[in-house]
């Protein structure tokens, strides 16, 4: 099971998105700027592949000392790959980060203590998920307006694929020709948006996730990693410049793993045996993960809060 929870820390924050029984992973950097950890693990000729908590944080490359929160955590609960039988156990926690260090002080960033408390929040979650301006997503920015973290899912063939986003994009979220949201109806009054300072070149990047409940092998979820992708670039334009780090991963629950991977300790022995459902189809699993992301960037955009001078979406809409 999936859990996600966050540490709002004011100015930053961080989240993180939680399954300690072990998740196949897989993930896909667009943005000319990004700032990762553990990516390169997730390739599917490397020997990993079950993750045990993805971070996002805020704090730009510092931010990602959060994860170290998470691994600390983790492995406090018996979680992690084993290095040897008996032995101690490494907690995998591939991680992205945004630049939100222009927001409040630039010296306040995610620590590896709220790292703890976020993964102690998305442990305590019983599956809720708080959208808008918290975690990762408290002091993102989305173009001239406020950006956040938001999460949607959708159906397709039998199956749920679930995306959390943090939307912090140097591109823009509302369309000049309609006034809306990108492929929406929820409108802005322009006259305002326009008179709002434009975001300066940075570092920005959309970070997040998507989850699937369908039975996926390896290279089924690196694709649905891939055409995330699609969704982002219908919610922001333009999306994956070179100051964007844009930056999603992919997270299925295995369906046949070691005995040693379902042991209480909930750590993985060997890469597991992902079997594929008969009659899988990829097309609508793949259409469903752009929507999901798109829906979810928007989520973000009309949840977030004003904060730090910055309006937000809601109070520009009409």
């Amino acid at each position: 099971m999936i859990r996600v929870g966050h540490a709002t820390l004011g100015d930053t924050g961080c989240t993180v998105i939680a399954c300690p029984e072990g998740a196949l992973a897989a993930v896909d950097v667009r943005g000319g700027g990004p700032g990762t950890r553990e990516t390169d693990l997730l390739e599917s000729y490397n020997t990993v592949e079950l993750v045990h908590a993805i971070v996002l944080s805020g704090g730009s490359a510092f931010g990602l000392a959060a994860a170290d929160g998470v691994m600390l955590g983790l492995e406090a609960r018996g979680i992690g790959f084993p290095v040897v039988e008996g032995g101690p156990v490494v907690p995998i926690v591939p991680a992205a980060v945004i630049f939100d260090l222009f927001v409040g002080s630039p010296t306040h960033r995610p620590t590896l203590v709220d790292g703890q408390s976020a993964l102690d929040a998305a442990l305590a979650s019983g599956g809720s998920v708080e959208v808008g301006s918290v975690g990762a997503g408290t002091a993102a920015t989305a173009g001239r307006i406020s950006g956040g973290f938001g999460t949607a899912t959708v159906t397709a063939d039998g199956y749920e694929v679930t995306a959390y986003m943090v939307a912090n994009p140097m591109g823009e979220v509302i369309d000049p020709t309609t006034h809306c949201l990108w492929d929406t109806d929820l409108k802005v009054d322009y006259e305002r948006f326009l008179q709002l300072t434009p975001p300066r070149p940075k570092l920005n990047t959309t970070i997040g996730c998507v989850t699937t409940t369908a039975p996926v092998t390896h290279g089924q979820l690196k694709r649905l990693a891939m055409v995330a992708h699609d969704g982002l670039a219908r919610a922001i334009r333009p999306a994956h410049s070179p100051l964007d780090g844009d930056t999603i991963f992919a997270l299925a629950d295995p369906v046949a793993v070691s005995a040693e991977a379902t042991a209480p300790s909930h750590v993985e022995a060997t890469a597991p045996s992902h079997v594929e459902a008969p009659g899988l189809d990829m097309v609508a699993l793949c259409a469903a993960s752009a929507e999901a992301t798109q829906q979810a960037i928007q989520c973000a955009i009309t949840h977030a809060a004003g904060t730090h001078g910055r309006l937000s979406f809601s109070d520009l809409a009409l």
